[in-house]
Parts: C-alpha cells; structure tokens; sequence
C-alpha cells in the first residue's frame, strides 16, 4: 500500500472555492479504482495551508488516477488557486499503532 500526502497552500479568498470543489469532487475520487481512503486536513497555524492524505493499493493505482480526466479536471480548477507551489509525497508505514 502507497500513502499520498499532498501539501496546497491557496490565496486565502480562494479557500471557499477551494473547499466547494473537494466537496463536488472528493466521491469521485476515492471511487476511483485502487483509492481506499480519502482525507483532508487544514493546518491549525497556518489556515491556508491543508493536506490530502490518500491510500493507494499500489503505485500503478496511483498513477492511473493521476493520468486520468478526473485528476485533470480537479488539478485544473485547482491549481489556479495556489498561493505556492504545492509538494507532494508517497510514503509507506513502517509503524501504526491503533
């Protein structure tokens, strides 16, 4: 399993539209072959700045979805919003504790 944590920081009157096109969109997301869990965070310090923290089955998972229309559609409408250049990593667990 492949986790996917994406770091965005928006212009903060983008926010709004931000959070109304993750709401249009998150669904269509995690159905998305391969996607097994979907979540956003916003960072208490600093409120412009949020994460998306996904699980991918694998790699491939992945990158099919970032290939795809769906991915194009939301990176579209969302790129533009961005204040800084956003980062990303895939990570894998090495200790959980439930």
């Amino acid at each position: 399993m492949l986790i996917r944590i994406v770091k965005m920081s928006f212009q903060e009157d983008q926010i709004s539209l931000f959070l109304a096109e993750f709401e249009q969109y998150k669904t269509k997301i995690r159905a998305v072959n391969g996607c097994n869990f979907l979540e956003l965070y916003r960072d208490i310090e600093i409120p412009t700045t949020f994460f998306t923290y996904s699980y991918w089955d694998s790699e491939n998972d992945l990158n099919f979805y970032r290939d795809s229309e769906l991915f194009k559609e939301v990176w579209s409408k969302t790129k533009i919003l961005f204040n800084q250049k956003p980062q990303a990593w895939s990570v894998e667990t090495i200790v959980s504790l439930p």
